[in-house]
């Protein structure tokens, strides 16, 4: 066999070999939880993230950086804008979108100076009475040593106690992820929305299934038991309301998912601008109070 006989051959041989690959495995094909499937439209790596969101929604962004104490975490946006021809405030999480920005903004885990920074910017915007606008989109608080050491858990459990005592509008929107009290540190709110594939829980499935089960691989079960979509979470009256994404998840088209955002933002502000500051602290303080308050009749 010359050299060119030999090379056919082994092209001939790859080709096969990828087929093989690229075909499915026998048997009939595994389905995946619907609750299970829409935490991995959440994860979608095109899918749209903060920084979207506020080029599509907002005008005349200015950032505030640095929480004056340690120093500026970008994992967390703050800053200055209009929507539609409103001040507001917003405050986001971010995880970027390539290697480089992933690495800038840590994946979206912020650490204890990006809540202090949050805080800063809130306490700013009610000293201005600007409504306040947040964008969660977080796997979790950065749980990393130099975290702890900086007090990752004081400085979220103060913005719990801080943001129940804003006495100016304040809306939530879930946009992606919104793991445990890396998203709550800036998710106390009036009003708290979903987008229609985001999820919001206490822990991720992974490491639910790592726990009760001894297994990660177990995550779609946990994801159904948890009930975290945002059909579940409506139901149980964690969320007020559900933003519809384009069919196929907000990825496939980013700029109909913020016009949906839009207009639930809109109608949300103009409802909270008519409450008296009193009436806001009352407001948020009624909603989380009724949180996880189930009865049963024997």
């Amino acid at each position: 066999m010359d050299k060119k006989d030999l090379i056919t051959e082994l092209d001939h041989e790859l080709a096969e070999l990828k087929e093989k690959e690229s075909s499915p495995p026998p048997g009939p094909p595994v389905e995946m939880h619907p609750s299970y499937q829409r935490i991995q439209l959440a994860r979608h790596p095109k899918r749209p993230h903060s920084t979207d969101y506020i080029q599509r929604l907002f005008t005349d962004f200015s950032e505030i950086h640095g929480d004056r104490a340690y120093g500026d975490d970008a994992a967390i946006l703050c800053g200055m804008a209009n929507f539609l021809g409103r001040p507001i405030m917003v405050i986001a999480q971010e995880k970027g979108h390539d290697t480089k920005q992933k690495l800038l903004r840590n994946f979206g885990m912020p650490k204890p100076e990006g809540y202090r920074k949050a805080l800063r910017a809130m306490r700013m915007a009610e000293k201005f009475g600007r409504p306040i606008v947040t964008l969660v989109d977080t796997m979790g608080a950065y749980p990393g040593v130099d975290a702890e050491e900086r007090g990752q858990a004081e400085a979220i459990a103060v913005n719990l106690r801080e943001m129940a005592r804003l006495k100016v509008p304040i809306v939530t929107v879930v946009i992606g992820e919104g793991g445990s009290g890396g998203a709550l540190g800036i998710g106390v709110a009036n009003r708290v929305f979903i987008l229609e594939n985001a999820y919001y829980s206490v822990i991720s499935p992974e490491s639910c299934a790592a726990i009760i089960w001894r297994d990660a691989g177990q995550a779609e079960k946990a994801a159904a038991a948890l009930r975290i979509t945002a059909q579940d979470l409506q139901e149980l009256g964690i969320v007020d309301d559900i933003v519809p994404e384009p069919e196929g998840g907000a990825h496939e088209d980013p700029s109909a998912a913020a016009e949906n955002l839009g207009r639930v933002l809109r109608h949300a502000l103009a409802q909270l601008s008519t409450m008296t500051p009193e009436q806001l602290v009352e407001d948020r303080y009624q909603k989380f109070r009724k949180m996880a308050s189930f009865y049963t009749e024997q």
